[in-house]
């Protein structure tokens, strides 16, 4: 189970970079505001769920 959280894990981070740089690049060229500001909320959410997916991995490889 703990490597089923850990792929999914993964492809949360990457979802967070993804966003991350995406928004970023977005606010350097000056695009619309409300694009960024909602890809920054994407960004939020998806580190949410990376930490819940973190604790319930620390979870599954503690039994």
């Amino acid at each position: 189970m703990h490597m089923f959280f850990s792929f999914v894990l993964g492809l949360t981070l990457l979802g967070v970079l993804g966003v991350l740089a995406a928004g970023m690049i977005g606010i350097a060229r000056g695009d619309d505001a409300r694009r960024s500001n909602k890809l920054m909320q994407w960004r939020v959410g998806l580190q949410a769920l990376a930490i819940l997916l973190l604790g319930l991995l620390m979870l599954s490889m503690r039994h």
